[in-house]
């Protein structure tokens, strides 16, 4: 078992540069966009100098909102090197969720790309804080958020009130080397360094705080169990703002020198195109994109023989997937991963040499220097081997807490330092675990996580809805899908569309329920405490009848 690592996100990237400078490290196929670790890690200090020209000091909120970017890339080695947090943000985000966490996280600089498909994302912040189209760079005043002052955009064209990166880049040749690394050397492993939101189960989206310690050494370990080497090619698909791409995905190829290969938006295409071109040894995915791979017309024209490992995380991974990854996709070494963003994120892993069925049928077992127990729910009593509980887990991967809410934190971790994971699972005797539910209300769709409590904040906002209650329901494409039951206001009258165009622009599209159902009254124990489970299987009744009827 490898020892623990002690160094910061900024100081790895720079080892690694030292130890083999000429080593390919990053990659985007799609635009002959190639450099070496040396090239990479002299990149990410002049933006990160261009950081500290802008006043950022250690400790600041840096947003980053794009997709995964040359940029994004950049800016999780830069802000590891000159000490400040880096705050992810999802790429579905709209106006409310958006002003949400900028508010929330105390941010002070937003980098920002344009555009993402269809929608202006600098438009959505105009939205939020007008005052912008006529500040000066760098100098925003807004009373709603107060901390805001600087805007990044990624491109080269210039926005009222806004930098754009290439601005960032020249303003770092005024800070000299020696700053930089002098800014380096105060920074502490233990010091938080990303912070990353999950939904809430209490409303809101809460602001997970990881170190480099958290960070660093789950994405060493998680390369550890793939069995990845300096000799690795990674494609990466799923967004850099999860975890799942900057933690199992930019981390762990750092961590041994291995070459990232990022793709920028997912496409079942773009992948398979990658894969081939640039001889990928290894790729991630969330179940759903695996399955669109597999699924390709042209699925069998792909040279994917270079393929061994990669790991299969997000949601339940289903068995006949999997098989069909070693098999038709050859990565005859790929791994299932779980774990959640506040365990930075992954807590078991299976291992690239166990049997099959231990590869398909559970989550695998705790990661070096990591403890797994499972618990009566609501306790702190371990329950035998083979016995359903609460997954609990303690060890260098568990967050600092939750920012500015010293009472979640305490909620999720007890004073033993076990976080608290609020999934069901069992262990068998080898350590290996299996995930059996939920006892959250959480929804897992296509590998996002949502809290039906934050959809339902949202739609209580309507005039016309009295009551809601949202709940997910299983699906063969996402896992799990949205439903809203909804009690209107008496006398009201609203169709099932309008409902849906309110919730346009606000709420990420996958939040917004793909089922919508009228209502007069819930299912209620004795004690008036509502039945979502009874909601639940009507809720799978009427879906297989309008489905039928399709």
């Amino acid at each position: 078992m490898a020892d623990l690592l002690h160094t910061t996100v900024g100081k790895l990237l720079e080892e690694k540069a030292k130890l083999h400078p000429e080593h390919e490290a990053v990659v985007y196929s799609d635009r002959g966009l190639r450099m070496t670790y040396k090239e990479f890690d002299d990149y990410c200090r002049k933006a990160a100098k261009g950081l500290m020209k802008l006043g950022i000091e250690k400790g600041e909120h840096i947003a980053a909102w794009s997709t995964n970017t040359p940029e994004w890339l950049t800016s999780q080695f830069a802000t590891g090197k000159m000490g400040a947090v880096l705050v992810t943000v999802n790429t579905n985000y709209r106006t409310s969720e958006l002003e949400y966490l900028l508010r929330q996280s105390d941010t002070t600089t937003l980098i920002l790309m344009e555009k993402y498909r269809d929608t202006s994302y600098i438009d959505m912040l105009y939205e939020i804080v007008p005052e912008l189209k006529t500040s000066e760079p760098g100098h925003l005043k807004s009373d709603k958020l107060p901390y805001l002052k600087n805007i990044i955009i990624l491109g080269d064209k210039h926005f009222p009130g806004t930098y754009n990166w290439d601005d960032l880049l020249t303003m770092g040749e005024s800070v000299s080397d020696e700053k930089l690394d002098q800014r380096m050397n105060q920074l502490d492993p233990d010091d938080v360094i990303n912070m990353q939101y999950t939904s809430g189960t209490t409303g809101f989206p809460k602001g997970v705080m990881l170190t480099h310690n958290n960070i660093v050494n789950n994405g060493f370990n998680i390369a550890n169990c793939m069995q990845l080497t300096k000799e690795d090619r990674l494609c990466i698909p799923v967004p850099f703002f999860h975890c799942f791409g900057c933690v199992l995905g930019v981390l762990a190829c750092v961590s041994v020198g291995a070459t990232i290969v990022p793709v920028q938006e997912f496409s079942p295409k773009e992948v398979l195109k990658t894969v081939q071109n640039e001889k990928c040894t290894g790729l991630h995915g969330v179940p759903t994109m695996f399955i669109a791979e597999l699924n390709d017309p042209e699925f069998s024209e792909y040279d994917l023989s270079t393929l061994r490992t990669g790991i299969m995380a997000g949601s339940n991974c289903p068995i006949e997937v999997m098989k069909a990854v070693i098999e038709q996709m050859g990565a005859s070494e790929i791994t299932i991963a779980y774990g959640q963003t506040e365990s930075s994120p992954v807590i078991t892993q299976t291992r690239t040499d166990d049997p099959i069925e231990l590869r398909v049928e559970t989550v695998g077992k705790a990661l070096p220097h990591v403890e797994v127990k499972i618990v009566e729910p609501g306790t702190k009593i371990e329950v035998p081997r083979g016995i359903q509980g609460e997954l609990c887990t303690r060890g260098y991967h568990v967050m600092k807490g939750y920012y500015k809410n010293p009472e979640a934190t305490k909620e999720a971790i007890d004073e033993d330092g076990w976080l608290h994971t609020g999934d069901l699972a069992v262990m068998d005797e080898n350590g290996y675990c299996k995930i059996t539910g939920r006892l959250k209300d959480m929804i897992i769709r296509g590998g996002e996580n949502i809290y039906p409590r934050e959809i339902e904040e949202f739609l209580y906002t309507h005039p016309s809805i009295l009551d809601v209650q949202v709940i997910g329901v299983p699906d063969s494409v996402y896992g799990e899908e949205v439903v809203a039951w909804i009690i209107l206001k008496e006398g009201v009258n609203i169709t099932i569309d309008e409902i849906r165009e309110y919730c346009k622009g606000k709420i990420s599209r996958h939040k917004v329920p793909r089922y919508i159902e009228f209502i007069d009254s819930y299912p209620m124990t004795a004690s008036g405490k509502i039945q979502k489970f009874k909601l639940r299987e009507q809720a799978q009744q009427f879906i297989i009848n309008s489905d039928s009827h399709h």
